[in-house]
């Protein structure tokens, strides 16, 4: 029986991933012909179409659908095959595609990158910052190697290391009631009106459950898109907001007319660390790499 190729596989999800002929062509560096072509080979090869087309529009069919997301898998794995040689030379040598959300990325890669390019001049990081569940898609999909998040989203299987704990900060305009405590509880959030970042923001989430313990409430005509939205709208009396450590240092400058206030107590916090494949050669570089980033990349401000 012939087998598909590796071209019948990157053509395939590329139409799946696109559904665009066109699209999928110049993602694949191919003619749209030559594309149509590949894609005809593989359906035959099958016996199964796997695309409903015409002129205005591709879908997948319920076969071309299980069939491009097992040949995701396999792409992936043969990516990773082909990190075998470079392991048994200079470790994290070569790309390292990394991922990383946006309420960690401004605040923990300037240092991290750093340290990394010293430690492994032959790295060749390539960064995607982007929520949570499109980079967790990424990594399954083989897109991307490894994550940095906070890992107290729902990971299933997926391996982590942890880096440091980053507990948040309650940040409140210079003349609130709470601003010159030294340190406040989750009782003292009660009847105060936070700021939250809008859906998709594993933040969000966090920040909503300390709400729902301190019996404080959203303000629901609000929602931003990043930590920097949110504290310029605190600074100008709106509400009170949550402010990982890591993000103080730049968020929560002098200048601006806000107060940041530790927890007591039990601090609500997050973890931040690395996720990756369990399938993933590279499970030795990733542990150094971790330990490198808790050598190197500390909170803001403690």
């Amino acid at each position: 029986m012939e087998l598909p190729t590796i071209r019948h596989l990157e053509c395939l999800v590329a139409v799946a991933d696109t559904l665009s002929f066109r699209r999928a062509a110049d993602r694949c560096f191919i003619s749209q012909p030559a594309l149509s072509a590949q894609i005809k080979q593989l359906e035959t090869l099958l016996g199964l179409p796997l695309f409903e087309r015409d002129k205005r529009r591709v879908l997948a069919t319920k076969a071309g659908e299980v069939v491009a997301e097992k040949a995701r898998l396999i792409l992936a794995d043969l990516r990773e095959l082909s990190e075998v040689g470079r392991l048994f030379r200079a470790p994290l040598s070569g790309v390292l595609r990394m991922g990383v959300i946006p309420t960690i990325a401004p605040y923990f890669l300037p240092k991290a990158v750093g340290a990394i390019h010293d430690a492994f001049p032959e790295a060749q990081l390539t960064l995607r910052e982007d929520q949570t569940h499109r980079l967790l898609a990424g990594l399954e999909k083989g897109d991307l190697d490894v994550l940095l998040l906070a890992l107290e989203v729902e990971l299933g299987d997926l391996p982590t290391l942890p880096i440091m704990e980053d507990p948040f900060w309650l940040t409140v305009p210079s003349g609130h009631r709470l601003a010159k405590r030294r340190r406040v509880g989750l009782k003292d959030l009660n009847g105060e009106q936070i700021l939250l970042l809008e859906d998709g923001h594993c933040l969000r989430d966090q920040a909503l459950e300390i709400c729902r313990l301190a019996e404080a409430s959203e303000l629901h005509d609000f929602r931003a898109s990043s930590l920097t939205t949110l504290v310029q709208m605190v600074a100008g009396g709106m509400g009170v907001t949550l402010v990982p450590e890591i993000a103080l240092e730049y968020e929560c400058s002098p200048e601006r007319q806000l107060s940041a206030v530790p927890f007591g107590g039990k601090k609500p916090k997050r973890t931040i660390g690395l996720v990756y494949r369990p399938s993933s050669l590279r499970r030795p570089e990733f542990e150094m790499l971790a330990a490198l980033l808790r050598e190197n990349v500390g909170p803001g401000r403690s």
